[in-house]
């Protein structure tokens, strides 16, 4: 995947996000609906974790083709 279209899944990921945590205001979220959350907090760690990889490579003179996607045991351990 490109940066570009590593910014493009990011995208449509915060879009479904905002999305989904818009319909459980005042409700809550369904038991389908919090899982789909919880995935695509994952979802967007790993993706967002893949393009900080292929722009420090890119940085160190390396190949950013080379940058591989982590397990979500990994990119959701990570301290901010």
């Amino acid at each position: 995947m490109t940066d570009e279209e590593l910014v493009a899944r990011i995208t449509q990921l915060v879009e479904e996000e905002h999305r989904l945590e818009g319909s459980g205001v005042g409700a809550g979220l369904s038991e389908g609906d919090a899982r789909r959350l919880r995935d695509l907090e994952v979802a967007l760690d790993q993706t967002w974790d893949l393009l900080r990889q292929r722009r420090a490579r890119r940085a160190a003179g390396m190949d950013p083709d080379a940058a591989e996607p982590r397990d979500p045991g990994t990119v959701e351990n990570y301290r901010q």
